[in-house]
């Protein structure tokens, strides 16, 4: 073999070798759902010194801050009006050290209304300036509210960047080497771009005193909210927004969470070409393409559930515009022909991602249900439609002698729907309700 046909077709393997794992990169962001994504951004935004996240504010931010006016009356509690989160989310752990810690002041109303709007990851999801805009508060009062809420736990809650985050980790902590926080407050940029000498060189101290400091610091969350588990919040943020006009004509928008904003640092990456050092112009060009394929696959993640989205909405708009109706039978691959897509394309674009709509959060995957042909009626029915009629049979059951999968069979038959004992087991498993036997009351 000539060396000409080796070296093709190891050219050849590389190419294959990097399209595979840009491939694999581009089907993990698309099942991520939004708090997955946002922490995986934030982890890119701390490994590539040209990455910032900066999510796009929402248009009705300003309607968050016409609610703060509340704030101002020192009789408000805040709890009322977050009372319908459960379990010991980070927002209830907040607001546990927020009662335990201050007094019932408006100044305490500034900092609860502050947790209400960190995002998952601990992160503060709001537009102080605009805030400070609205004379709803002065700017003295807003920092001391900021600062009481940065102080809470855990270290790094209520940042509003990832040098921020950093930040408030390392400057309380006695652990912490010598001049971290100054690195990190002062030397920031040329830190994540790991200038190892200009550092040691103004701070006086070894290189291995500023491996020390890296290795510390990557011991610390970019997503310090983000170990409290999202199951147990009673709520979810949508990544897509039900929109119908008075022609009742539907569509959907993407929200922040879905398409998040990630911008290029084109000035300090032209500094860094600048650079006479070969081996840092090869750092900055990995660099830049891993930001252009990490830009590329949040823009096509976007672009899919859009395209998903509004194909369902097509497809269920009975019930969209009036949660009474039934849903009509839909396949992951009725969705998958229309777009041209794969069908594991859809399965991974409907599973972790939701709706809103004006009656209800709904899963995507929620809108799809096999048809059902057991109605002898000529009815075509959905398997929800089915577990429904076997939950209502078993709701109005006599506890004390519950009905039997069998009994379940012969009495939803008499009402034109035949299922077979085995069938009616399948779907009472699904629906979690136990057996006749476990079911049973005694008096």
């Amino acid at each position: 073999m000539s060396l000409r046909q080796n070296l093709g077709q190891q050219q050849t393997q590389v190419q294959k070798l990097a399209m595979t794992q840009r491939m694999q990169q581009s089907i993990r962001m698309l099942k991520f759902n939004a708090d997955e994504l946002q922490n995986y951004l934030k982890q890119q935004e701390l490994e590539n010194p040209f990455i910032i996240v900066n999510p796009r504010q929402d248009k009705n931010a300003s309607a968050n801050v016409v609610s703060a006016s509340q704030v101002a009356n020192s009789d408000t509690d805040w709890t009322e009006f977050t009372s319908s989160r459960q379990g010991q989310s980070l927002f209830d752990y907040l607001l546990d050290q927020v009662h335990l810690t201050m007094r019932k002041t408006p100044l305490r109303g500034w900092v609860i209304f502050l947790v209400d709007h960190l995002d998952s990851n601990g992160y503060l999801d709001l537009d102080l300036d605009q805030l400070l805009e609205s004379d709803l508060i002065d700017k003295t009062t807003l920092i001391d509210a900021l600062t009481l809420l940065q102080n809470l736990d855990p270290p790094g809650v209520g940042a509003r960047n990832l040098q921020e985050c950093l930040i408030l980790q390392a400057r309380d902590d006695k652990d912490a080497p010598l001049y971290t926080t100054d690195v990190l407050q002062d030397d920031f940029e040329i830190f994540i771009d790991r200038q190892w000498k200009p550092i040691a060189h103004k701070y006086e101290i070894s290189l291995g005193q500023v491996q020390e400091i890296l290795d510390y610091i990557q011991t610390l969350s970019p997503a310090p909210g983000s170990e409290y588990s999202q199951e147990e919040v009673g709520y979810i943020q949508p990544d897509l927004i039900l929109q119908n006009d008075q022609e009742k004509e539907l569509d959907v928008k993407a929200t922040k969470q879905t398409m998040p904003k990630v911008v290029f640092r084109d000035k300090y990456f032209q500094e860094m070409l600048n650079n006479n050092d070969p081996q840092v112009k090869a750092y900055a060009e990995n660099k830049k393409k891993e930001f252009a394929a990490i830009y590329r696959d949040i823009e096509q993640r976007g672009s899919t559930l859009l395209r998903v989205g509004r194909e369902i909405v097509k497809r269920q708009k009975k019930f969209l515009l009036d949660s009474s109706k039934p849903l009509v039978p839909l396949l992951l691959r009725d969705v998958a022909n229309t777009l041209k897509l794969h069908e594991s394309t859809i399965s991974r674009t409907v599973n972790g991602k939701y709706l809103q709509t004006p009656h209800g959060v709904y899963e995507l995957k929620y809108f799809f249900s096999q048809a059902v042909n057991y109605s002898t009626e000529g009815t075509i029915l959905t398997a929800n439609d089915v577990k429904a009629r076997i939950k209502a049979e078993i709701m109005a059951e006599n506890k004390l002698k519950p009905l039997s999968d069998q009994k379940i069979s012969k009495l939803l038959a008499n009402e034109g729907l035949e299922l077979s004992r085995r069938t009616v087991a399948k779907y009472r498993d699904q629906l979690n309700i136990p057996s006749s036997s476990q079911r049973k009351k005694y008096s």
